[in-house]
């Protein structure tokens, strides 16, 4: 790959691209981008506010809950004699005998609690309005999820109380006294900040303190990955043009290699990709590490796309392509992401980086490994396959996409150890698959959780080891007989043992002090012995292997029906090992 003929490739690319967006899409783009802008640090600094306006009170404006209603976004103030959930008069309260009213009672009686320690604060004698003051800080969790703690872990702190404080105390649902007006300063509304947010410590009354609950997550989720959905649109469009007008024909007898071609086409959208997040990352007072931490999942993203859309055949085919990719990565970044500043199985997503950044938590190198390493070297592996098939018998054919897979997976397969390379370098796919099964998985029970992940993982590590074994033997690339298949199915199985290695990575975060995390990546810590530890799984690896190779070299059918064998195998052996260790 020559730095020069990438430049050029991507000077060339830009320039074109930019020729072909008209203006209303340039409009729009822009609108978007301000409008994006302009959201972000609004939901950073205020939070969500789901409901707003759901309940409606009917309440006089001169009424002590007058400003309690206003103090609450999920309350609207309405006339007591229009159609209203709660209705407040000066002696009554009543409530329609609905769930939503019984819900808009309950609301405005929290509310009426917030509002009178609004007022409470306005005292010149604080010591005297709140005798009782809590002050909790959250420590990381060190606990299984058999409701055991871990080994040399300490269980959270439910806090101190010390007298004094600037926060309000709880009431009965009542107003104090006086008209309902505040003394002086803003009304506040109801719920919590970023400390509640996020988890930080908290300080205040009983009432004030509320659990951590990640919410900001899901906004970093969407302000992070949206502009990777806008650029890997114009980037799959980008592909796909090339090989359905035959624009890319003249590149490919071009003086360059095919790798070349490939990074000087993408590099102007990375480097796109980059400048979004950065500015998303500013705008949200994220530092320069959140950005490296989504750089990988932003190359996971074209990678991807690349991939499908040298695959696809049509505009709707590549439309069906960019949204899975879309909905897969998405999910992958955003479920365990849901737990930052709750659960160590959010390291698994580079947005906890993101999270971490901005409420100033350290990232350690092993939680940075495990968030952009697998993405990472996903995306390597994905654009090694897309450009194996950047070839005119691939590009410009329009065969179903599951052939063209199989041209792909095929392709790289030159002899017969190269079957247990590739299988080697599908490691990262079976590291984000895996992570993510365990990510699903963790909250349930452990008696539910453990089996269905040892089954899971029993899939995705098969198909790993044998589907490019599969596109081999379809494409001719290996004979058709008992000895190839055995010998590609050995060599598929070392391969996969010597690479699975790799997974020790996860010993780096802490994740083996879930269940299913052991029962995922570290047999060693139920108890196996290192003999039995080396020994077993390659004999394991290998076995199953082979047992898939021996179906692939008849037929699809035959594969299909040896996979399943080798699956029940695999798991038989998962359980063994847990069952005997546990």
């Amino acid at each position: 790959m020559k730095a020069r003929n990438v430049a050029r490739i991507a000077r060339w690319e830009t320039t074109r691209s930019a020729g072909d967006v008209d203006r209303e899409t340039a409009v729009a783009f822009v609108v978007v981008l301000l409008a994006l802008a302009a959201i972000v640090p609004a939901l950073v600094t205020m939070g969500p506010t789901p409901g707003e306006g759901i309940y409606r009170v009917g309440v006089e404006d001169g009424s002590q809950y007058a400003g309690v209603v206003a103090s609450d976004p999920q309350l609207a103030a309405v006339d007591p004699a229009a159609d209203a959930d709660v209705v407040v008069t000066d002696t009554t309260i009543t409530y329609e005998d609905t769930q939503k009213g019984r819900a808009a009672l309950s609301t405005l009686r929290s509310a009426t609690v917030s509002y009178n320690d609004f007022l409470m604060r306005q005292e010149p004698d604080q010591a005297a309005a709140f005798p009782v003051v809590v002050s909790l800080t959250y420590l990381p969790q060190t606990i299984s999820v058999t409701g055991q703690p871990a080994d040399g872990g300490q269980q959270p702190d439910d806090g101190t109380g010390s007298g004094g404080g600037d926060a309000g105390t709880g009431g009965d649902g009542q107003q104090t006294g006086g008209d309902g007006a505040a003394t002086g300063g803003d009304v506040p509304t109801t719920g919590g900040g970023l400390s509640g947010l996020l988890g930080q410590a908290q300080s205040g009354t009983p009432s004030s303190i509320s659990p951590p609950f990640p919410l900001q997550s899901l906004v970093f989720a969407f302000a992070f990955l949206l502009p990777l959905n806008v650029v890997i649109q114009a980037y799959g469009s980008s592909v796909l043009a090339e090989r359905i007008n035959r624009r890319g024909e003249p590149m490919l007898v071009a003086p360059v290699s095919r790798g070349d071609i490939v990074a000087g086409k993408t590099l102007p959208y990375f480097l796109g990709a980059l400048a979004l997040i950065s500015v998303i990352a500013l705008a949200t007072g994220a530092g320069a590490l959140s950005v490296l931490a989504i750089a990988p999942l932003a190359a996971l993203f074209l990678a991807a796309t690349f991939f499908g859309a040298m695959l696809a055949r049509s505009y709707k085919e590549l439309t069906f392509v960019t949204v899975t990719v879309s909905v897969a990565l998405t999910a992958y970044a955003f479920v365990p992401a849901v737990f930052a500043e709750v659960h160590p199985i959010a390291a698994i997503s580079p947005l906890t980086v993101v999270v971490d950044s901005i409420t100033g938590d350290g990232v350690s190198a092993g939680q940075m490994v495990l968030s952009t390493a697998p993405p990472g070297l996903a995306a390597f592996v994905l654009f090694g396959l897309g450009t194996g098939v950047y070839r005119e018998e691939d590009m410009f054919t329009q065969l179903p996409i599951p052939s063209k897979l199989l041209d792909a997976l095929a392709a790289p397969l030159t002899s017969r150890w190269k079957a247990g390379l590739w299988t080697a370098l599908f490691l990262p796919f079976v590291l984000v698959a895996e992570l993510f099964a365990v990510a699903v998985l963790f909250v349930a029970p452990v008696s539910i959780s453990v089996p269905v992940l040892l089954g899971a993982v029993a899939v995705i590590e098969e198909v790993a080891k044998s589907v490019h074994v599969l596109a081999g033997f379809e494409r001719g690339k290996f004979d058709r007989s008992v000895r190839s298949a055995l010998v590609v199915g050995a060599a598929s199985g070392v391969g996969f043992f010597l690479a699975e290695k790799l997974l020790l990575v996860t010993q780096l975060v802490g994740l083996p002090d879930l269940d299913v995390a052991q029962a995922a990546f570290s047999p060693a810590a139920l108890g196996v012995s290192p003999g039995v530890l080396l020994v077993a799984p390659l004999a394991l690896h290998v076995v199953t292997a082979a047992i898939s190779a021996l179906g692939a070299a008849r037929s699809r059918l035959a594969y299909l029906g040896a996979l399943l064998v080798a699956v029940l195998v695999h798991v038989a052996y998962n359980l063994a090992v847990v069952v005997a260790f546990a």
